[in-house]
């Protein structure tokens, strides 16, 4: 997509599904601030790292007022083995189609890895305000301390 949406933008009302098959809509947070995170695959050392940490500080994000999504192109039926695995304490959205939230904020994006080219998500969370607009965005991010470095900027 050429034209990505910034600070300011209201975010794209695009579906998503949770891990229990459930479409998700912006407006289903009802006016709240919401975080969503994207991250390239579940059960992987860094996106586990960083689920837990997001999933440590929930309890934080909810007295911020704030709501959380962790976002990836896994299936619901993966995001539900890897909750149950690690015994994750937030909602994960799969974002499978193409032509989806990630491909819409430019998350899902080319990468490049010893040389070779593919698409793949990008690290990095956005901040929508209760009114839907994109408050904040942080791109190619580290998966460790990530989650702390949000709830400050969201408690700031």
């Amino acid at each position: 997509m050429t034209n990505i949406p910034d600070v300011g933008d209201r975010l794209p009302d695009i579906a998503l599904v949770d891990a229990d098959d459930r479409p998700i809509r912006i407006g289903d947070f009802g006016g709240r601030r919401l975080v969503i995170f994207f991250y390239p695959k579940d059960d992987t050392p860094g996106c586990t790292a960083e689920n837990q940490e997001f999933s440590a500080l929930a309890k934080d994000f909810e007295a911020a007022g704030v709501a959380l999504l962790g976002v990836s192109k896994d299936p619901p039926a993966r995001h539900r083995k890897f909750i149950a695995k690690y015994d994750l304490k937030l909602r994960l959205a799969s974002d499978a189609a193409s032509d989806g939230l990630s491909d819409a904020l430019g998350f899902w994006a080319e990468k490049q890895n010893y040389g070779r080219s593919y698409m793949g998500m990008v690290r990095g969370s956005v901040l929508v305000d209760a009114d839907g607009r994109i408050a904040r965005i942080w791109r190619k991010v580290k998966a460790k301390g990530h989650a702390a470095e949000v709830l400050a900027a969201v408690r700031g």
